[in-house]
């Protein structure tokens, strides 16, 4: 796995959060820069990585649904 490469998608997933027409498409959005992230958290936990903590489900979480 590229990590450099995964970093800047999971970047350019929330950017394009902002970019969202409605709620739903928002929603889509974050689902899909939480499965980067999610790939990006399973990939470092299986090197022993310690930053792989911070790539957890809730790194993506929707503040809107608070």
């Amino acid at each position: 796995m590229d990590l450099n490469r995964e970093y800047a998608a999971h970047q350019r997933a929330l950017m394009a959060v902002d970019d969202a027409a409605n709620d739903d498409e928002r929603s889509v959005k974050l689902a899909t820069a939480s499965t980067i992230a999610s790939r990006i958290g399973t990939f470092q936990h299986r090197l022993g990585a310690a930053a792989a903590c911070a790539w957890s489900i809730s790194h993506c979480a929707d503040p809107a649904a608070s």
